[in-house]
């Protein structure tokens, strides 16, 4: 049990992540990862890496609680059984989670209760909704596909309220293989320009109104997104069995392409840590100081210059060593 240094929160307030090496053991990723291929599509062959490809559109799923199309397989229905609450539960993570958010202030999971995907879409034709889950997002799979080699990134934030979030790496996952991807700084350019701290604006689904439904964003909050993609190198959150990130909710980012230089699926365990008061808290309009519903410790930590080590873990160049 290791917690999280000052430097670190400090870390995290100006650039809105941290990436923590080596923090599940082997064994417990693999019981997750043999899990997660016994909702594997027919035409995978663990065995077999020549396999790792785009799933042909005969074995593509549309549940939602096991969802496959083209490149990406998701694997919901466990969001609830033990294993994977086991891991969200992980008293390391618990620690760290605790120092961002205070001792006692994590929403705990429900063993057994419903998972991510039981509910509808957050709307009409729409994707399924993080926050209706009592466990974790589930397993996410992206598969090797070549004809993203030339892809371009695109940022975006999560709609749903929470605070912030985990991507627990179950495999290894080599540079541009579909990990996790994050725009350093941007949860801080973001943040004032939604009217609730938690939420993102929604327009409601009317059969004869069908124009216009699901996320409404603000056109500075899309020329901020154009600002940032222009300015800002985004991180590459690759790496090994067991490293996990986690990220603060206004965070611009993107699930990585695979751009299929290697034969490798990246799996990944997602969840989310919310307060026990949120439901009070993102009733609230954005308030000025964007920490105030974090910990005493979080809103402490003043630290603006990181060690060149903190920075190299970070995968952040020198020149970004002061932090902005």
């Amino acid at each position: 049990m290791n917690p999280l240094t000052t430097e670190e929160l400090a870390f995290f307030k100006h650039f809105g992540y941290l990436i923590k090496p080596k923090v599940l053991n082997a064994s417990t990723c693999n019981e997750l990862v043999d899990l997660m291929w016994q909702s594997a599509p027919a035409s995978l062959q663990r065995h077999d890496a020549q396999s790792y490809q785009p799933v042909p559109k005969a074995d593509w799923s549309d549940d939602s609680l096991r969802f496959v199309q083209d490149d990406k397989w998701q694997y919901r229905a466990l969001g609830t059984d033990q294993p994977l609450i086991d891991v969200m539960t992980h008293p390391q993570l618990w620690q760290w989670g605790e120092q961002l958010l205070g001792n006692g202030n994590i929403r705990a999971p429900t063993p057994g209760g419903e998972p991510m995907g039981s509910k509808g879409p957050a709307w009409p034709g729409g994707p399924v909704d993080p926050q209706f889950t009592d466990g974790v997002r589930g397993i996410y799979a992206t598969l090797p596909n070549p004809g993203r080699r030339d892809a371009k990134d695109a940022l975006h934030t999560d709609g749903h309220p929470f605070h912030f979030s985990w991507v627990c790496l179950l495999e290894d996952c080599p540079p541009e293989s579909g990990a996790f991807k994050v725009w350093p700084g941007s949860h801080r350019r973001f943040y004032p320009l939604f009217p609730m701290p938690f939420d993102q604006t929604r327009i409601p689904f009317y059969d004869h109104l069908p124009s216009h439904k699901g996320i409404l964003h603000s056109q500075a909050y899309l020329d901020e997104v154009k600002a940032v993609e222009a300015d800002t190198d985004a991180v590459d959150v690759w790496g090994s069995q067991g490293d996990v990130i986690l990220w603060h909710h206004r965070l611009g980012h993107m699930a990585g392409h695979h751009k299929g230089h290697q034969q490798s699926i990246r799996q990944a365990l997602l969840f989310d840590y919310n307060h026990i008061d949120l439901d009070a808290m993102r009733c609230d309009p954005t308030p000025t100081d964007p920490w105030r519903h974090w910990s005493a410790a979080l809103r402490a930590a003043d630290i603006t210059i990181f060690s060149e080590d903190l920075m190299t873990a970070q995968r952040l160049p020198a020149l970004a060593q002061h932090a902005p």
